[in-house]
């Protein structure tokens, strides 16, 4: 009778919400992502998405934490990341990273969200110099981000997109 009582299917049903949320976020970003296709993806009705999480920021919160002293995860989250930033990027990323320069409020929001990725992922990170090898990537991926879609480096002209994937991942493998 194990994981048949009310506590084991509430579990489960969080954690299929949590699923259907991180595939929603990472699928259409904050701003595309709604409570409603969370829980459709999820097979729940909306109000059981907020009875579990609270608001849409409370689960956003939640889905993009990394797994603690996990190197791999982290890993693995930074070259999905790069994947993204070095491929077409969504217009509400365009328009807040070509905004932040020039607005506070862009300014104030790029800064919270990749202070919380720095913090997220030396989480994941072992080692002393965890804060360190975590702000190191938050800040390249920014300044990859940067050179390739605004600044359109011309050099990106001549690496195909999966070179650079794995030019990243051997970096970010790197032992120091």
């Amino acid at each position: 009778m194990s994981g048949t009582t009310r506590d084991a299917k509430r579990a489960r049903t969080a954690q299929r919400i949590l699923e259907a949320a991180q595939e929603e976020f990472a699928t259409h970003g904050y701003k595309g992502t709604t409570v409603r296709a969370i829980a459709e993806r999820a097979g729940v009705h909306a109000s059981l998405v907020m009875q579990h999480y609270g608001t849409k920021a409370d689960l956003f919160a939640i889905a993009v934490q990394l797994p603690k002293d996990n190197p791999q995860g982290a890993k693995d989250h930074l070259m999905d990341v790069l994947d993204v930033r070095l491929g077409e990027l969504p217009p509400e990323t365009r328009a807040l990273v070509r905004s932040m320069l020039t607005s506070p409020e862009a300014e104030a929001s790029v800064r919270t969200f990749l202070d919380e990725r720095v913090n997220n992922l030396e989480q994941s990170f072992e080692g002393d110099d965890a804060q360190v090898r975590a702000l190191l990537a938050v800040s390249s991926i920014l300044g990859l981000t940067i050179a390739q879609h605004f600044l359109k480096l011309s050099a990106f002209d001549d690496v195909p997109h999966e070179t650079l994937v794995k030019a990243a991942h051997a970096w970010l493998s790197a032992k120091t």
